[in-house]
């Protein structure tokens, strides 16, 4: 059984550009050329994550685990992509925080206000 979210987005195309030249998503449902509104299916690391503009589809404002191996060097790249480092006021909610949880994260907002926590477990 797979669990697959469904993210809402406003502007699909502005979307897929985030999410595929930033945050290392992979388009797997054709290349065929999106407007402002549609359907995409991403995968990253193997797993899916919807793009959907449809009203039922989601709701803004959601927040996603992306579990990964090394949250430093991924915000590393992610910053070097052009991901934008303003404080409270852009779309990273902070650099990567060891959390008191066991976890070491750190949070991106997409074009939607959508949040995606890319999440390490510490050992």
């Amino acid at each position: 059984m797979a669990i697959i979210p469904t993210v809402r987005c406003r502007n699909l195309k502005a979307s897929l550009d985030f999410y595929t030249r930033v945050l290392d998503f992979r388009r797997t449902d054709g290349a065929e050329p999106v407007g402002e509104s549609g359907f995409a299916i991403l995968s990253r690391a193997g797993d899916l994550l919807f793009l959907s503009t449809g009203a039922g589809d989601g709701e803004f404002g959601q927040a996603i685990v992306v579990m990964t191996e090394d949250v430093d060097s991924l915000f590393t790249k992610f910053v070097a992509r052009g991901l934008v480092l303003t404080g409270g006021e852009g779309p990273v909610h902070n650099r990567p925080t060891d959390q008191t949880w066991g976890t070491r994260e750190f949070y991106v907002d997409d074009p939607d206000g959508n949040t995606l926590r890319f999440t390490q477990v510490r050992t």
